[in-house]
């Protein structure tokens, strides 16, 4: 096949993306059905040049209209369905986010039990006042701007979050490590702040350390070899939306492993020609972090490179030249194991 001078890259692998809760609630408050929402997603992570993504879906919320307060057995199932009935164009796994200060995050985990795309599990606790919220001031900028809370209500749920935390933290996390350990599932940590952070993950057997909010964090997980996992906007938006350190400066000091789209799958090829184009890395090592990394990561060693005897998922990629002097990445084709579909 003549690629007209397109590149050919393997095809991406996505370890974190938030994308298919975004379509199952577009609105706060508003559900989508599942079959539709999973083919939206689907879709869109396949335009993305994305055909290995892990699903990150996540349980424990006391607000029950939310997504992650409300069961997710009717989504497993039209995960399943799809599967069964080969409708999906990119290999679906799942990512389950456990937030640990949640009274509900161990029920609400019961579906998942067995299921066999459940294939990594990361601890989270979003408590105002750590990790990532360590700063307060941006935490309350987020929580009255993005979910509209008014200052009093604030206020309320960071007095609350911290009842929450001392009660079913330390519980709930116990529960996991030993779920990971006995299923022989992978886990990671999630906004580790500070080397304590870090030693703690890796004792409990954390092979990645996802979006580390500071160049400590960042240093300590390499030191301990966990891989390093930031999100393809932040170097794309040049810097954290919580004002946390940027994916770059992890990136120049060699402490970037893997990126991950977060919340916008087209980010992951606009953040690898960010990187390059801003001399931070160079085109083959800016692939690796959305290529093979991810796919060493995953213990899925058929992927991720274009190599004999791999498997066929590739991504055509259209370099267009805008009006600005710029660059954009444009996906013209993917093929999952030599298959078509895009």
């Amino acid at each position: 096949m003549d690629l007209d001078g397109d590149y050919l890259l393997p095809g991406l692998v996505e370890l974190h993306t938030d994308n298919f809760e975004r379509h199952l609630m577009p609105r706060p408050k508003v559900h989508w059905a599942e079959m539709p929402a999973l083919l939206g997603h689907d879709a869109e992570i396949a335009a993305a040049g994305i055909t290995t993504v892990f699903d990150a879906l996540g349980v424990g919320e006391a607000d029950t209209d939310s997504l992650r307060g409300a069961p997710w057995d009717r989504v497993l199932e039209a995960m399943d369905t799809a599967g069964a009935r080969d409708l999906l164009r990119a290999e679906h796994h799942l990512h389950v986010r456990c937030e640990l200060p949640a009274p509900n995050t161990i029920d609400l985990f019961t579906p998942f039990h067995g299921h066999p795309r459940l294939s990594l599990i990361s601890l989270m606790d979003h408590t105002p006042g750590q990790r990532q919220w360590e700063n307060l001031a941006q935490a309350r900028i987020y929580y009255t701007g993005k979910k509209g809370w008014s200052h009093e209500k604030f206020e309320r749920q960071v007095a609350h979050s911290a009842t929450l935390q001392a009660q079913y933290a330390q519980p709930h996390r116990a529960y996991f490590v030993d779920y990971c350990r006995t299923h022989g599932i992978a886990l990671a940590s999630h906004d580790d702040t500070t080397a304590a952070h870090v030693a703690q993950a890796h004792a409990e057997g954390a092979a990645l350390s996802e979006f580390p909010t500071t160049l400590a964090a960042a240093r300590a997980a390499h030191e301990r070899g966990l891989l390093t996992v930031m999100g393809g906007p932040n170097v794309v938006r040049g810097g954290s939306h919580s004002g946390n350190v940027a994916a770059a400066e992890l990136a120049r000091a060699g402490l970037l492993d893997i990126l991950s789209s977060d919340y916008v799958p087209g980010s992951l090829l606009s953040a690898v020609m960010q990187l390059v184009q801003d001399q931070v890395l160079a085109l083959h090592q800016a692939v690796a972090t959305v290529t093979c990394n991810p796919a060493r990561a995953a213990g899925m060693p058929d992927r991720g490179e274009l190599a004999p005897g791999l498997r066929a998922d590739l991504v055509q990629v259209h370099m267009a030249e805008l009006p600005d002097g710029n660059r954009q990445a444009v996906v013209r084709g993917v093929w999952r194991e030599g298959r078509r579909v895009l």
